[in-house]
């Protein structure tokens, strides 16, 4: 598939701003954002974006933004990947993150195929990782466990490897909604329902667990909805967001009367934990 491949370069360039930046372009049809020291990446489906768009939205942002588009051709993104980004990765000491193509590698007590495309949910972020370890960490047997912002499934399909009796993955992306089936079907997990959309969907069905690693703003807005399908006792793990954010969090979270149960952290970023009385 063609992709229009728009960059994003900050003035002032701080990992806030761009948090807001990318927090403001999720409801454009992005597949997926990529980050290096200068710029953010964006990737439109497609050999043309609405720069103009865009260009509106970032105009009300509290900084400085100049953009530009390049088209980027139709290529084996699997090679791409597998010559320039991913590679096996370890979390926790204890389970392995791969794609289909990795030849070598060493073995781990869990495993997860990932097929990469133009996703970059493969566990290398922080916040993947600090999820990914506190799952590790848990019994998850007979437990249902809901996945908010799931991307390429990780999480859900790691919930599902420690036992979880029923695992829900929701995201708005359609990329993330249609890889995570993929995926799943991929590692042969069938007790997990993938779901494309957002905190709306969450209707009567009630979970012992959720876990949701999106952005700050989206939490703290949907907080109530999680809250509302959280069984008592239920945990809630909340992932995202900076050190800096904890404190706008708590507050959203204890006026809802969940109660913190603590938090870890991997360079600046975390995992916030909460209870469900």
């Amino acid at each position: 598939m063609i992709y229009t491949q728009i960059s994003f370069k900050l003035d002032p360039d701080t990992a806030e701003n761009r948090e807001i930046l990318v927090a403001m372009l999720a409801e454009l049809p992005f597949e997926s954002f990529d980050e290096t020291d200068g710029q953010i990446m964006g990737y439109i489906p497609g050999d043309s974006a609405n720069l103009n768009e865009i260009s509106g939205i970032t105009a009300h942002l509290p900084f400085r933004i100049s953009l530009s588009d390049e088209v980027i051709p139709d290529q084996n993104w699997n090679e791409v990947w597998e010559k320039n980004y991913f590679k096996p990765l370890l979390i926790g000491g204890r389970c392995l993150v791969r794609a289909p193509f990795h030849a070598e590698y060493e073995p781990a007590e869990f495993e997860l195929v990932i097929e990469p495309k133009m996703a970059f949910g493969t566990g290398n972020h922080e916040t993947t990782m600090l999820v990914a370890e506190q799952i590790l960490d848990m019994d998850l047997t007979g437990k249902t466990v809901l996945d908010m912002g799931c991307g390429t499934g990780i999480l859900g399909m790691l919930a599902s490897m420690k036992g979880a009796q029923s695992v829900t993955a929701i995201d708005i992306d359609s990329w993330s909604f249609e890889s995570t089936v993929e995926n799943a079907r991929l590692n042969n997990i069938f007790n997990l329902e993938a779901k494309l959309g957002d905190a709306s969907l969450l209707g009567d069905q009630a979970y012992e667990i959720i876990f949701a690693n999106i952005h700050k703003n989206v939490i703290i807005n949907d907080l109530p909805l999680y809250e509302n399908v959280l069984k008592s006792g239920g945990k809630l793990y909340l992932s995202g967001f900076y050190v800096h954010d904890m404190a706008d969090v708590k507050a959203k979270a204890e006026s809802l009367g969940l109660l913190e149960t603590g938090y870890k952290e991997k360079n600046n970023w975390v995992v916030y934990s909460f209870e469900k009385p």
